[in-house]
């Protein structure tokens, strides 16, 4: 296996691509593959026809069968990206085909090792984190046409239909509408350490509309397109000793499913504008970001290396930079504020039904796997308190602002 590094680009201070970020994509995996090579072919099988066998009950008994696969004929980050994008998938459908109450204790061995071993060439944890499920799990259905949700289609999915698949593109849009936010992230960080005021403020300005634009692709997030990312195991009261991976660890561990909180710009925003987050809070927001793609780990900690944004305004004179840092956190603050909406409306109201058998036609069809475990109600997919977090870290970035 031959993770790439990207480590060819030059040392530049904050270059995007020594970060696995671009221009272009942001944090997404641009361009990702959509099949494995051949000797892949009983895990994509197995991938594609996910939402079929677990509504079936067919997967475990699938996966039972399916031949032990060594991860060394895997070559690049993109191959590595789709085998763990597939494995994830694969194991998510394994543990919860049966719902809260069917889960296993056992990830077998023939899934177990090479989902192990892929994680670690890149760096990822062995579940299904927001790596997966959005930055890696998208194809355009004309290749040459534009990246807006009329042209996106997933390349993985789960019992969910339309739902699943919309939660899952509309995340993948609001990481699309952040991409001009990272280069104004370095742009802001070079104008300070130059002392560029006029830079510094236009930097500012365009990070506010690239957040105010996540906004507005969110907001797309209507009726049908109401799911979840990955359950985990950890903190999870229908796993309570965690997941042993057979051939891995005799002993069982413990990690949190995909979740907004692992997406990297949302991290960057936070420690370029000095937002301090509760001691609750923040330490449940590190620990999300031993599920980044280390690249894009590496950056946020560059950003929190650098010189602060926030001493630069409060130190300067210039009535107009003030305006524009405080605009930024304005908008963060609202984008968390509508993230909180969301949440509420479809997530806690979607596990609320599921509670009481009534979960919407597109995830029933015979299986437990389209409905979101109960103890959505009161944590998130990461595992967190949904409700108290979420309004906790909108709370402390509205305290980020700076009195005039």
């Amino acid at each position: 296996m031959e993770p790439g590094d990207g480590s060819e680009e030059p040392a530049l201070p904050l270059a995007l691509a020594r970060f696995q970020l671009s221009e272009e994509y942001g944090s997404l995996l641009p361009e990702p593959l959509t099949e494995l090579p051949a000797p892949y072919g009983p895990w994509m099988e197995i991938a594609h026809n996910l939402p079929q066998l677990i509504t079936s009950h067919q997967l475990r008994s699938r996966v039972h069968q399916m031949p032990q696969l060594s991860t060394r004929h895997l070559r690049g980050r993109e191959e590595l990206h789709l085998a763990h994008l597939v494995l994830s998938f694969i194991t998510m459908g394994y543990i919860w085909q049966e719902g809260e109450e069917g889960t296993v204790k056992v990830l077998p061995r023939n899934l177990a090792v090479p989902f192990w071993e892929v994680s670690q060439a890149l760096g990822l944890p062995p579940i299904l984190s927001h790596a997966d499920f959005v930055l890696a799990n998208w194809r355009r259905k004309n290749p040459n046409g534009p990246l807006e949700i009329n042209n996106l289609d997933t390349i993985i999915s789960l019992p969910g239909g339309e739902s699943l698949r919309g939660f899952i593109l509309v995340t993948l849009l609001v990481e699309k509408a952040a991409v001009p936010g990272f280069k104004a992230i370095v742009e802001a960080v070079r104008a300070i350490l130059q002392l560029d005021e006029e830079t510094l403020c236009r930097a500012l300005q365009e990070l506010t509309e690239a957040i105010r634009d996540m906004s507005k692709a969110l907001k797309q997030m209507h009726g049908k397109h109401c799911s979840m990312e990955g359950s985990s195991w950890k903190d999870n009261p229908a796993m309570p000793d965690g997941l042993i991976y057979e051939g891995v660890s005799d002993e069982p561990m413990e990690y949190s499913g995909g979740s907004a909180a692992q997406s990297t710009i949302l991290h960057a925003f936070d420690e370029l504008l000095g937002i301090r987050h509760s001691k609750e809070s923040a330490a449940f927001l590190h620990r999300m970001r031993d599920y980044m793609p280390p690249p894009h780990r590496a950056f946020v900690e560059e950003i929190r290396r650098a010189p602060s944004l926030k001493q630069h305004v409060l130190s300067s004179r210039d009535t107009r930079l003030h305006k524009a840092f405080n605009q930024c956190v304005s908008a963060l603050a609202d984008f968390r504020s509508y993230h909180i909406t969301v949440v509420t409306k479809y997530i806690t109201i979607a596990a609320t039904k599921a509670k009481a058998g009534q979960a919407e036609p597109g995830g029933k069809s015979g299986s437990s796997m389209g409905k979101p475990p109960s103890a959505l109600e009161a944590k998130g997919t990461g595992g967190s308190h949904i409700f108290s977090f979420l309004k906790s870290i909108r709370d402390t970035t509205r305290e980020g602002m700076i009195n005039a």
